[in-house]
């Protein structure tokens, strides 16, 4: 991790204030800009720039920080039934542990074998500082519906023509299916070589 975490980016959080005393707390409500691709893409999303009301409890531990926190934000899309815009609020919660960069001298190390994999899903105090980006993403992901719909119940677009069918409960197609049209078919030309035989006999 080369890269040193901005003081000035909104998204990152400074918890110096906790002095590393396990018990202590400090509550932090803050709005921020959404960062683009806050979501899932071209799906459902909070769009850049929107208001993302963030709600966060920092609590020292032996190992590190434990933040725990709420994330409210305007979402908008697509219903992937009827192609109309989908516009609501979303509040997703979420919890994680900032690990202080010494924090496995301190505490006693469990199997050597398996800390490679854990450390790379491992997230890290720098500078008593945390960016809370990639989890706000994961938790923003986590909460939105992977079909967004309009509406629970919506009937979605005709298949013949693409009208919204919402719009007109009643529309329909006079189509015959050509399974049935050719089983007609057959039974017309059935009757008519019968009607011929009986009349040659």
């Amino acid at each position: 991790m080369n890269t040193r975490l901005d003081h000035r980016n909104p998204l990152v959080f400074d918890t110096h204030e906790l002095g590393r005393r396990p018990g202590a707390l400090k509550k932090v409500s803050r709005t921020v800009s959404a960062p683009v691709d806050l979501g899932l893409d071209g799906v459902i999303g909070v769009p850049e720039g929107a208001d993302v009301e963030l709600d966060l409890r920092l609590e020292s531990v032996m190992e590190g920080v434990l933040v725990t926190g709420t994330a409210h934000a305007p979402v908008t899309g697509e219903c992937v039934r009827c192609l109309e815009p989908v516009e609501r609020e979303l509040d997703a919660d979420f919890q994680e542990m900032f690990s202080y960069p010494d924090a496995d001298t301190r505490t006693a190390r469990k199997d050597e074998a398996g800390d490679d994999a854990e450390d790379e899903d491992v997230l890290q105090l720098e500078d008593d500082m945390f960016d809370l980006e990639p989890v706000l993403r994961d938790a923003v992901v986590l909460a939105l519906p992977m079909q967004p719909v309009c509406r629970d119940d919506c009937p979605g677009l005709c298949s013949e023509c693409g009208a919204r069918l919402a719009d007109d409960p009643d529309h329909h197609h006079e189509v015959t299916d050509i399974r049935w049209a050719a089983l007609q078919e057959f039974q017309q030309n059935g009757a008519g070589n019968g009607a011929d035989e009986n009349q040659e006999k």
